[in-house]
């Protein structure tokens, strides 16, 4: 693992998951993360209905300006109030963001879901599979279902590691921009563990 600073001046941790891919972690606001602005995507951890919501998907939102929910207000309903049922993704422009795409994933609510490692496993793989149908290279994640959805941390962080490694060919970078202190350290944790 090599610590590296970008722009925002966070510490980076970097690993390897792959000969041509990279993973890096760290702490900050997913809402300012861009790599080239024209291949790079955040992903938002969205409700079914795609409207907005409380933090990263309101952050989101916010930061993008109202076009985005225009946008999201665009997808088909898949059955009534559903555009996005959860461990499916979906992506739109990024409009004010200074990204290209954001690709809107939900994530299982953890004490609600009967599954919840399989609907997270789904969320981080369809993510990327949405990526990679659109020609995305560097790809953002929060920590999904870490926040309301109550998702726990440690199981959190194993599911979505081992997830993107398997799931990375055809990526250059996989970034996590974790909002805590404590979201980053075991996720850090976790990736020295499993790369």
């Amino acid at each position: 693992m090599d610590s590296v600073r970008h722009a925002s001046s966070a510490p980076v941790a970097s690993f390897q998951l792959s000969p041509s891919c990279a993973l890096k972690l760290q702490k900050g606001d997913i809402t300012v993360w861009s790599l080239d602005g024209s291949t790079d995507a955040i992903v938002n951890a969205a409700n079914e209905r795609m409207l907005g919501g409380g933090g990263v998907d309101g952050a989101i939102h916010r930061a993008a300006g109202p076009e985005l929910l225009e946008a999201c207000k665009k997808v088909p309903e898949v059955r009534a109030a559903v555009r996005c049922p959860t461990g499916e993704a979906r992506i739109t422009p990024a409009f004010r963001l200074p990204v290209a795409y954001v690709i809107h994933t939900v994530g299982p609510i953890y004490d609600m879901d009967r599954h919840p490692d399989v609907s997270l496993r789904n969320a981080y793989k369809n993510s990327l599979k949405v990526a990679k149908e659109n020609n995305v290279q560097y790809i953002a994640f929060p920590a999904i279902s870490c926040g309301v959805y109550r998702f726990p941390y440690k199981e959190a962080s194993r599911i979505a590691i081992s997830t993107v490694k398997e799931f990375s060919d055809g990526l250059k970078e996989v970034h996590f921009v974790l909002f805590s202190d404590e979201l980053y350290n075991i996720w850090l944790e976790t990736a020295q563990e499993l790369l």
